[in-house]
């Protein structure tokens, strides 16, 4: 009987992981549709609306013990205060990069994401890595490097993406604080500004956001739904599965988007794209080859 639940347990988790990458992955059709809408008013509606689905969720969930649950010192106040603005730039980047047509470079970017974490990991929490690791980064770093070189400059966009959610993670990594009260509290310290933009952009007059325009309205109040509804199935799959099967699963999301990109979006995929994202992958698959082999290492 224990063993069926298991089964069931590790079933719905799978399906709920599954969902959450392929929701994250399949992202940038949703903000096609939004391609007459400018990035930052799409983030400042993002912003807002998550906050309000985040509220209602977590008020459905915790009742009577809202406040002690979202409760949280001024110090973690302070770091959510900054890692909300670096997701929203995270989130800006993405959705400039996916409405000027440059899908393919948001997948290279979370491509890369783990890798450039690790480097973090190294420097700030000192943890090592064995040599096929190393060559592993470096070759990482070897294939961007020759993107730079054959394009004539750096694929900002790229890095840009890889390098804020990894400074992201690592400063998350220091709070003690859940996926969902994390990202309450970081898009309630940031939406003021989302708010104060967007009546910025209403007395310009350049304001997309307009109940005249029911489609477009819908769709920006998605943005929130689309921020909240993977994260909760993301929940709900870590819970349920093993932390290296959540990790292998994370590849899922970019590997979505650069079918997204070459194969719907007829976005060029040139011999210099070839090589650097075979060595990102080749790096990827020797750096959890050898993390796996170490693991199986006696004590």
């Amino acid at each position: 009987m224990n063993e069926a639940v298991g089964l069931r347990e590790a079933r719905l988790g799978l399906t709920a992981g599954v969902c959450a990458f392929g929701i994250w992955g399949l992202a940038p059709v949703y903000f096609k549709m939004l391609g007459h809408v400018q990035p930052d008013e799409i983030i400042g509606h993002r912003v807002v609306w998550s906050v309000l689905f985040l509220g209602l969720v977590v008020l459905i969930r915790k009742r009577a013990g809202v406040w002690r649950h979202l409760r949280i010192s001024w110090r973690t106040a302070a770091l959510l205060g900054l890692t909300g603005g670096l997701i929203a730039l995270n989130w800006l980047i993405f959705i400039h990069a996916v409405n000027t047509d440059r899908v393919l470079a948001t997948s290279l970017g979370y491509f890369i994401n783990p890798l450039m974490s690790v480097v973090l990991g190294l420097v700030v929490f000192r943890e090592r890595l064995v040599p096929v690791q190393v060559i592993a980064v470096l070759m990482a770093g070897v294939g961007a490097g020759y993107l730079t070189y054959r394009q004539g400059h750096l694929p900002w966009i790229s890095l840009s993406l890889a390098a804020t959610f990894a400074v992201y993670g690592v400063i998350r990594k220091l709070l003690e604080v859940g996926p969902m009260v994390g990202l309450f509290w970081e898009t309630l310290i940031v939406s003021p500004f989302a708010v104060a933009w967007m009546l910025t952009l209403q007395h310009r007059q350049e304001l997309s956001f307009s109940l005249a325009e029911p489609a477009s309205a819908v769709l920006l109040i998605g943005t929130g739904l689309l921020t909240v509804a993977p994260l909760l199935l993301f929940a709900a799959g870590v819970r349920r599965l093993p932390l290296s099967t959540m990790g292998l699963l994370q590849y899922l999301a970019p590997s979505l988007t650069f079918v997204l990109a070459v194969f719907i979006y007829g976005e060029p995929f040139t011999i210099d794209h070839a090589v650097t994202f075979g060595s990102v992958w080749l790096a990827l698959v020797l750096f959890f080859w050898a993390g796996w082999d170490k693991s199986r290492l006696p004590r």
